[in-house]
């Protein structure tokens, strides 16, 4: 056989199907599960999985070149963002760690991308529904196992088997405000999978049964208030898909409105609203972790300290908060202030920009198409903007790979750029006279 063909042997392989679907599940496995693993294999262990996907992916990409149409695939918005990220181990003030963190955090951005341009929507649903489905399955067997079968913890990953007390719980995810999200994305993805008859209906109810108990029990006030609010935008949604086209934009501004409204109210109450979800001791840790970050923003307002990610608390500025009250935090409990850090104000920006692009395109095509598919994006998308008020994750791993999915979709579905795309002339057919003039 020669080299040749051998290549081509390999590039059929890696470009097949079936192939392309187990490896979609096993990048989207490897973000979600990456606490378990590193707690497991190492930061060596799981940064070689990530480098070795990377690779994989961009053999894919460049096998299949010619069969994507990168036109108004890739967002400016998602492109603006990670390159000022970039440009910011220029100016870091801890130029070692922004390489790295970089690094780590490319290869979850090379793998989210070439996941969303080689896989239909509903292919990115049913592996998100197969790889959340096994991990909220053995989150909570994990939890029986340490709380009920054993009553100890499992100090490798951090179980500390309160399910035995109904919570909180935080199963392989690290902790119980992560475990809370993914069970969120697990309720849409699994209601999506019933609707579409992706999967057996008994299964889908199994699951769907599942992930409200995780949710439930990780007693999460995070997750559970960004669970109540993409509900109620799932039931908007809903009788939003079924208004007339012709009165669908009078729905939409007044909806838009009333939800300007109902943050104005949450503002004015929100004491109420904390002591009712039981998130007094909780927020007092984050109201004392966000001054001492509002100290640190105006030493590089615009263009922020350098990325980082995950904080690493052996390095200035970070130092100052190993000896935080209430333990050392590993980020700033929410993605806003943490790009704002990092980034500056020009970060921070583009970062809005982002997120504000994607969600509004994604909610128009799911108003506006058909099948139920296109409403995953949208309700996706407002759980992980909703939960970067109190959470870093988005930045990150599992979440930051999903936001991206859903940005690259959303963007492939509704670009402006498409207008400009010339298409190709026909040759003109000689007519003749069975053809109208």
């Amino acid at each position: 056989m020669s080299r040749a063909h051998k290549f081509d042997v390999i590039v059929a392989f890696l470009s097949s199907a079936r192939f392309l679907t187990v490896l979609a599940s096993a990048s989207i496995g490897v973000a979600a599960f990456a606490f378990a693993l590193r707690q497991l294999t190492g930061w060596a262990g799981l940064i070689t999985m990530i480098g070795a996907l990377s690779l994989i992916w961009g053999f894919v990409l460049y096998a299949k070149r010619g069969e994507i149409e990168w036109t108004g695939l890739l967002p400016i918005s998602l492109l603006a963002f990670v390159g000022w990220a970039m440009l910011s181990l220029f100016w870091s003030n801890y130029q070692w760690a922004s390489l790295g963190s970089l690094a780590y955090w490319g290869g979850f951005t090379l793998i989210a991308i070439a996941t969303s341009l080689l896989r239909d929507s509903i292919q990115l649903v049913r592996a998100f529904g197969d790889v959340l489905r096994f991990g909220i399955a053995l989150s909570l067997a994990l939890e029986i196992f340490a709380g009920v079968l054993i009553d100890s913890r499992i100090k490798l990953l951090q179980i500390a088997g309160n399910i035995a007390s109904l919570g909180p719980i935080q199963g392989v995810f690290g902790t119980r405000n992560q475990l809370g999200v993914v069970s969120i994305i697990a309720l849409v993805t699994f209601m999506i999978e019933l609707r579409t008859k992706s999967i057996r209906k008994g299964v889908a109810i199994g699951s769907l049964t599942g992930a409200a108990l995780s949710l439930a029990l990780s007693q999460s006030p995070v997750a559970i208030g960004t669970a109540l609010v993409v509900g109620v935008a799932a039931a908007v949604l809903y009788g939003l898909r079924k208004v007339r086209p012709s009165n669908r934009r009078f729905w939409n501004i007044a909806i838009f409105g009333t939800a300007v409204l109902i943050v104005v109210a949450g503002w004015v109450f929100r004491s109420p609203l904390i002591q009712l979800l039981d998130a007094t001791k909780e927020l007092d840790y984050r109201l004392n972790l966000w001054r001492r970050i509002r100290s640190l923003l105006s030493a590089h307002p615009i263009e922020g300290w350098g990325w980082i990610g995950s904080w690493r608390l052996e390095i200035v500025p970070y130092l100052g908060f190993r000896n935080l009250p209430g333990g050392a935090p590993s980020s700033a409990a929410s993605g806003y202030l943490d790009v704002l850090l990092q980034l500056g104000i020009v970060g921070f920006a583009l970062f809005l920009l982002l997120i504000g692009l994607a969600f509004l395109r994604s909610w128009l095509l799911a108003v506006q198409r058909r099948s139920v598919v296109f409403t995953w994006p949208a309700l996706i998308l407002l759980a992980l903007i909703i939960a970067s008020l109190a959470e870093s994750s988005v930045l990150g791993e599992f979440c930051w790979l999903t936001l991206i999915v859903c940005t690259v979709k959303a963007s492939r579905e509704m670009s402006w750029r498409q207008a400009f795309i010339v298409a190709p002339s026909k040759p003109e057919l000689p007519r003749t006279h069975d053809q109208p003039i």
